[in-house]
C-alpha cells in the first residue's frame, strides 16, 4: 500500500505529494511544524500539540487558512488513509507560494501538509577509526 500524505485539503499518494518550489517554506525555512506521536489510534497530546502550532505559527505572523478542527479532521484523515493506530504525524505549516524574497507578504496563502509515517529505530553506527 502506498502512503497517503494531506496536503491543502485532499489525501495524495506519497509518490505524487509535492510543494511548490517558491513555497517559501522550501526557500527561506518560512514556516512551522509539529512532530507528533498516535498511539492505539489516539494522538498524544493532540490539543497541546494544535494548540502550539498555532502559537507558534502566530509568533511569525504566519496565518494558518484552517481551523484548529479542521487540522484535526486532517491529521486523524491521514492517520485512518495509512491504516495506522499507532505512528508518527509530521504537521508543517509554510508561508506558502510566493515571489522571490523574503517579505511575507508576497505570499497570498500560507500552505500545509500532513506526513504519517513509521519510524525506524536509527541504526548503530560502527565505531569510526581515524
Amino acid at each position: 500500500m502506498s502512503r497517503m500524505v494531506w496536503i491543502d485539503g485532499s489525501l495524495r499518494p506519497k509518490a505524487e505529494a509535492a510543494i511548490n518550489v517558491y513555497d517559501h517554506g522550501l526557500l527561506y525555512g518560512d514556516g512551522v511544524f509539529e512532530g507528533i506521536r498516535a498511539y492505539g489510534g489516539k494522538i498524544f497530546q493532540r490539543d497541546a500539540h494544535i494548540r502550539r502550532l498555532y502559537d507558534s505559527a502566530k509568533a511569525i505572523r504566519l496565518t494558518i487558512p484552517y481551523s484548529s478542527d479542521e487540522v484535526i479532521a486532517a491529521v486523524e484523515q491521514t492517520i485512518k488513509a495509512n491504516e495506522f493506530s499507532d505512528c508518527y504525524i509530521r504537521l508543517v505549516a509554510t508561508r506558502g507560494v510566493g515571489n522571490l524574497g523574503l517579505s511575507p507578504t508576497r505570499c497570498p496563502k500560507a500552505s500545509m501538509f500532513v506526513i504519517a509515517d513509521l519510524l525506524e529505530p536509527p541504526k548503530r553506527l560502527k565505531s569510526l577509526t581515524v
